[in-house]
């Protein structure tokens, strides 16, 4: 499945998104996640009043390095509106992506598979 085929059938969140980036750490419990399901690469922490938990979603970066498909399965007590912090598996990465603006697509088929399009 392509990425355009979801793309063009999801709806475009209409502000500016700030992304971040988190990990594993003692203090988050590793992989615990506000759902109760185990974070990885494809969770997003997210302000449920922008965006509820258990939707997919599509983080496009701007500068051509996409995020990909997503669940907001999380929540930060520093993500705040327009603001969405990305799972990666360390530290390091999370210090490369730094601090980003992208954009979200909430996906029209909430019934994907996300992580089998993630690959």
């Amino acid at each position: 499945m392509s990425c355009e085929r979801f793309i063009t059938s999801a709806r475009l969140l209409p502000s500016a998104i700030v992304a971040t980036a988190y990990a594993p750490t003692p203090e988050n419990h590793g992989y615990a996640t506000a759902s109760g399901n185990r974070a990885r690469v494809g969770v997003v922490a997210v302000d449920r009043r922008v965006i509820p938990l258990g939707t997919k979603l599509y983080v496009q970066g701007k500068s051509g390095e996409d995020y990909g498909y997503a669940i907001a399965w999380d929540v930060g007590g520093s993500i705040k509106n327009m603001r969405i912090d990305l799972f990666m598996e360390s530290e390091s990465e999370c210090s490369r992506f730094g601090r980003r603006d992208v954009k979200v697509y909430i996906l029209e088929d909430q019934s994907v598979d996300i992580f089998a399009l993630r690959g």
